[in-house]
């Protein structure tokens, strides 16, 4: 039977090399990235069947990067492994395309039940939240969160606005005009009711797009 294929990401290399001694014994181990941008370049380079990938990284966090992969259909299982046990977290996860949810002090023999779950097409959520994202989920009512009204080029912009990154920078990596990136940051100010960049930069560390 073939070995399922494995890409990791995250921009801790101690802990990759530690995913990699875990899961080499059973699945094959295709690459690595360390922000998410390069995530999204190796998913579509490498056609990994399982992603496993923390959600705060650089340049791109994971869930938005999530998001790219779903856009462009690859077919790859997506599991997070990460240290927020927030169930917003886990829900904006799943809303954008993850298959499992799991939590960095979780044992490592679940993180590999987890890959074995995915491959199968089922979604795996760790015991430690799942309970309180299932109260979660239930008690939804349409309501979309802050950060769930912004649009993917907002949030891309967002989080590179608050890891320093100036509009030139911002404008040279997303390769839109230092305008564009302007207007992209007005407009979040302005629908979010924010007065200053630093104000903008607390928002986006606060709801999890970026983590620095």
């Amino acid at each position: 039977m073939k070995r399922p294929r494995v890409l990791l990401a995250d921009d801790h290399k101690i802990v990759v090399e530690g995913l990699r001694s875990l899961l080499e014994p059973e699945f094959d181990l295709v690459g690595t990235a360390e922000d998410g941008r390069a995530l999204v370049a190796a998913a579509k380079r490498l056609q990994p069947d399982v992603i496993v990938a923390d959600i705060s990284m650089p340049l791109l966090n994971g869930i938005e990067a999530a998001e790219q992969l779903k856009r462009a259909a690859l077919g790859a299982k997506i599991i997070f492994l990460t240290m927020h046990p927030d169930v917003t977290y886990a829900m904006r996860a799943l809303e954008a395309g993850a298959s499992g949810y799991l939590l960095k002090h979780s044992a490592p023999s679940e993180l590999v039940a987890a890959i074995r779950e995915v491959v199968k097409g089922r979604t795996y959520v760790t015991p430690m939240i799942a309970t309180d994202l299932l109260k979660s989920l239930m008690g939804r009512s349409g309501h979309r969160d802050k950060v769930g009204r912004l649009t993917p080029r907002q949030r891309e912009v967002l989080q590179l606005v608050a890891e320093g990154h100036s509009a030139k920078e911002i404008a040279s990596i997303l390769r839109i005009s230092p305008r564009t990136v302007e207007f992209h940051k007005y407009r979040m100010m302005s629908d979010l009711g924010l007065r200053t960049n630093a104000e903008l930069v607390q928002f986006a560390i606060k709801h999890g797009v970026a983590s620095v």
